[in-house]
């Protein structure tokens, strides 16, 4: 394994690489090309938190790689006779709180631009990271029907850019042989280092274990009781078996949903959790700060027919399954993938 800053070199076989390789889906997706017998990869990403060493601590790549450093060279044209497979482009800000265009602007739009026209232009395979967040309040549905782009209103910067790039994309031509992923509500393992854009499943975890009350938002909607917002909760396992097999089917290309296609209460993630972790039920319900009150997501659903119709056939896990698999396997003990 080379260490950040190491020469560049050639490869003597054709390597994956993986932006945003020690974050969560990243990371993830790392430990299952492992799992595959692949340790052909080259890990992008800047390792500025605790956490996400441990996300790649354990993992088999060849090259570790910071994100200015690979842009650059990108650029340069170093990867071009490196023998490239794909790229799996997940690295960008996730935070859905930032405002700060010009860095999402930076980070999210041109560097995916970047990498999209790269393979595009050269015939290698690339899955780039979109979002559900490009859904906005959901008054327009949830199809991933490139017709529908332009009609889509993000509440948040954040779903914005990925929107700006979606469009870059259709309008370009790129996704006759690029596949973007729309994730929806993603949770799991080696998720830590995200903090506040964790999922409220590791945030409140230590809680409910200790047998305190979860607490859940208020609803400011006659039609949802409190606790009854509804979200589509993929567990990050099933979300990278899908982005693997779009990866490995270079005949489907087009912006893809990736959820369960089912949504769940978040009374129903509460419910769970407790019953994972074998403690009695005690839910509150607090007041929504008013800054988030007009900006709330009250439903999500993935469309996943179009995912379907490609020939995707894997099951997604219940909430139920994939809560307690997080909780007893990875939360109660403190463990990343592979660990």
């Amino acid at each position: 394994m080379l260490l950040p800053g190491c020469q560049w070199r050639r490869y003597s076989e054709e390597m994956i690489i993986v932006t945003g390789g020690a974050g969560f889906i990243g990371s993830a997706l790392g430990w299952a090309l492992n799992e595959r017998g692949r340790d052909d990869i080259i890990v992008v990403d800047d390792v500025d938190h605790d956490e996400k060493e441990r996300n790649i601590g354990h993992l088999r790549y060849e090259e570790m790689v910071g994100i200015q450093e690979f842009r650059e060279k990108l650029l340069a044209g170093d990867y071009d006779d490196a023998g490239i497979e794909g790229v799996i482009h997940m690295g960008a800000c996730s935070s859905t709180l930032e405002t700060d265009w010009e860095y999402l602007k930076d980070n999210n739009v041109e560097y995916s631009q970047d990498v999209i026209r790269w393979c595009h232009d050269r015939n290698i395979r690339c899955v780039y990271a979109s979002s559900a967040a490009t859904y906005g309040d959901g008054e327009q549905g949830y199809s991933d029907d490139h017709d529908l782009f332009d009609v889509l209103e993000p509440l948040n910067l954040y779903g914005k850019s990925k929107l700006d790039v979606d469009i870059w994309a259709r309008d370009g031509g790129y996704l006759e042989k690029v596949v973007g992923i729309r994730y929806f509500n993603v949770f799991g393992p080696n998720e830590w280092h995200k903090e506040d854009m964790r999922s409220v499943i590791c945030k409140k975890y230590p809680d409910v274990a200790a047998g305190k009350s979860m607490e859940l938002f208020k609803s400011y909607k006659e039609e949802y009781a409190d606790g009854e917002q509804k979200r589509d909760f993929v567990y990050v396992l099933d979300a990278i078996k899908a982005t693997l097999w779009l990866f490995d089917t270079p005949s489907v290309n087009g912006v893809f949903n990736v959820g369960t296609g089912k949504a769940r209460s978040w009374n129903d993630v509460a419910k769970a959790m407790y019953g994972a972790a074998n403690v009695g039920e005690h839910i509150t319900y607090i007041d929504m700060p008013l800054e988030m009150r007009d900006k709330y997501q009250y439903f999500t659903q993935a469309d996943i027919t179009k995912l379907r119709k490609a020939g995707y056939k894997d099951e997604f896990m219940s909430l139920e399954d994939a809560i307690a698999d997080y909780i007893q396997k990875y939360l109660a003990s403190n463990t990343h993938l592979g660990e």
